[in-house]
């Protein structure tokens, strides 16, 4: 249901970084060897493909997949993303941290837009010696579909939600026996937060109108009128449409991901990241922010099934409410030191494993990694 343009590894990270760094880990190639290519008639295709379930064990690896590897020489595993569970063993889990916190360095374009934007941000955040939060927010389209939540747009909002989801996830939403609660998945706190709910928890958070905010998102599902009350809460509030110009926005604006990456970039040198949703961008964002600061972050991670029934509650006061939201912040901040438990996941807990420097700060560095 977009219009996004595809991006190639290269479009989005350093490739020869990326090598440079692995090589005394991992060889790593752009291409098979024509000698193995020959055997599958030099099409990708022909390579046979290994569906692996997600989060398989180290053993699984090694008894089932290693030795179709052997017998096959070359094997493609597809899809590949959360293959492997993360109680693997150390050397693996450091190889891990080693890709995703210094391999993965984003490419020069994007690199250098990044540290432009980062700069203007702080520079609009003056008052508060150039500290900033970032606050990433999933009130797009295609997310307010596929959550099935219902809002007040009424018949409106509904037609153009079938739609999207018809769209977007043909027959998924639809098919016979699908039944479809928006009242209990909010209540499950599964609902994309709104603009203006996201205003009333900061502003109940302590945070007031002088507050210089980063807002990384895509596009706000009718901007125009949704985005109205957290503008007029927080009128300092910066995407990167608003601190870059059209032509410095241009080669990124049409590939979704490369757009991603500069809010990613700008969202990980802020004082406080807030994130309202789930999804691969907080998760590794939050691990690569204590990554970077030594095991502490300070991030907002708001409980949405407590907000839901806060937000819900028609007597409640903003005294009430405030108290509420206030502990909820202080319940965050007190979770920014937070170590890895067992089979959590070591991009979003990367301390102790991956060897956290302590006091290492990066605030005045230019970005080296994703």
């Amino acid at each position: 249901m977009s219009s996004f343009g595809y991006s190639k590894f290269r479009d989005i990270y350093d490739e020869e970084h990326f090598v440079k760094r692995l090589q005394n880990d991992v060889r790593v190639v752009n291409k098979a060897p024509d000698f193995i290519m020959e055997r599958f008639g030099h099409n990708l295709s022909n390579v046979f493909n290994f569906k692996i379930k997600a989060w398989s064990s180290s053993t699984y690896y090694k008894d089932v997949v290693l030795p179709k590897l052997v017998e096959e020489r070359f094997i493609r595993i597809s899809p590949f993303a959360n293959r492997l569970s993360f109680d693997a063993p150390p050397v693996v889990q450091r190889l891990r941290c080693l890709v995703n916190f210094e391999a993965l360095k984003f490419s020069n374009p994007i690199a250098t837009l990044s540290e432009t934007l980062i700069s203007r941000m702080r520079e609009r955040s003056a008052e508060s010696n150039g500290k900033y939060i970032a606050v990433h927010l999933r009130f797009e389209e295609d997310m307010v579909a596929f959550s099935c939540c219902v809002y007040d747009g009424g018949d409106e909002e509904k037609k153009e939600m079938d739609v999207a989801r018809e769209i977007g996830w043909r027959g998924k939403f639809t098919r016979r026996g699908k039944v479809i609660r928006p009242g209990i998945i909010r209540m499950n706190g599964k609902c994309p937060l709104t603009p203006l709910e996201v205003g009333l928890m900061l502003r109940g958070m302590g945070f007031n109108n002088k507050t210089a905010i980063y807002l990384a998102s895509g596009k706000i599902y009718k901007s125009e009128k949704t985005m109205a009350p957290l503008l007029e809460m927080f009128p300092l509030l910066q995407t990167k449409e608003t601190l870059a110009s059209d032509e410095e926005l241009a080669p990124f604006k049409n590939f979704s991901s490369r757009m991603a990456a500069l809010d990613y970039s700008v969202c990980t040198y802020s004082e406080v990241f807030v994130t309202t949703q789930g999804g691969n961008f907080p998760h590794f964002l939050m691990g690569h922010r204590r990554y970077l600061y030594g095991g502490h972050s300070k991030t907002i991670k708001p409980d949405k099934r407590r907000l839901a029934i806060l937000f819900d509650n028609p007597r409640i006061g903003w005294k009430s409410l405030k108290r509420h939201l206030l502990n909820m912040r202080a319940h965050s901040d007190a979770k920014g030191v937070e170590m890895k438990r067992p089979n959590e996941s070591i991009y979003t807990f990367p301390c102790p494993d991956c060897m956290c420097r302590l006091n290492k700060t990066t605030h005045s560095k230019p970005i080296h990694t994703r």
